[in-house]
C-alpha cells in the first residue's frame, strides 16, 4: 500500500483548476452536440473520474458506456500493443461518438480506438481528454477537446494511478521519481 502523502512530489493541477477545465469542456461539448445523437465512451479505468464530472457538465441528452483497453500492464510506459478488454454495448451507427480519456501521451491507444470505432459507421468520432502530453506523441493525433496540457512528468490522481493506487487523489500530482524508478 502506497503512502499517498510522502510519495507525492507536488500538486501539478489543483482540484479547483480541474473543476474549471471540466466546466469549460462541458459547455463546449454541449454547444457542439446540441440536438444530435451523442454517445460518450469512457476509457476505463482512469477515465471514469473525468467522465463522471464531464457528463454532469454536459447539458444535452447523451448515452454513455465504457470501453477498456490496456497498453501499459504493470509498467510505467506504454508497450505500444493495445488490447481491447471491454467493448461498448451501444450500437454506434448513426451517432456521434465522444471518447473520454484521462490522459493522452503517446497517442497509440487513442489512434487504435478511434480507428476501431470509425469502422462502426458513426456520424463522427472525437476525443476528449482531461490531460494532454503532446511532447510524448509517437503518432499524429488530433485531440478535439483538450483539458490541460501538462509537462512530461509521471502524474497520479484524478483517476490516474501508479500500480493501481492513488486514483482517488482529487488533484493531479507529480509522483516522486524514487517511487517508480526502483
Amino acid at each position: 500500500m502506497r503512502d499517498m502523502v510522502n510519495d507525492i512530489e507536488r500538486v501539478l493541477v489543483s482540484k479547483e483548476e480541474i473543476a474549471e477545465m471540466v466546466k469549460r469542456l462541458g459547455k463546449q461539448i454541449s454547444d457542439d452536440y446540441r440536438g444530435q445523437p451523442l454517445v460518450v465512451l469512457g476509457v476505463l479505468k482512469g477515465g471514469f473520474v473525468f467522465m463522471a464530472d464531464l457528463v454532469r457538465a454536459i447539458d444535452t441528452p447523451l448515452e454513455l458506456d465504457f470501453i477498456a483497453v490496456s497498453s501499459y500492464g504493470a509498467s510505467t510506459k506504454s508497450s505500444g500493443v493495445v488490447q481491447l478488454r471491454k467493448d461498448s454495448d451501444i450500437p454506434l451507427t448513426g451517432k456521434h461518438v465522444l471518447i473520454v480519456e484521462d490522459i493522452i501521451d503517446s497517442g497509440l491507444t487513442l489512434t487504435y480506438l478511434k480507428e476501431m470505432l470509425e469502422a462502426r459507421n458513426p456520424l463522427s468520432v472525437k476525443i476528449a481528454t482531461a490531460f494532454d502530453k503532446p511532447e510524448r506523441r509517437k503518432v499524429p493525433l488530433h485531440v478535439d477537446y483538450s483539458g490541460i496540457v501538462i509537462p512530461d512528468e509521471y502524474v497520479v490522481g484524478y483517476g490516474l494511478d501508479y500500480d493501481s493506487e492513488m486514483r482517488n487523489i482529487p488533484d493531479l500530482c507529480v509522483l516522486k521519481r524514487s517511487v517508480y524508478e526502483k
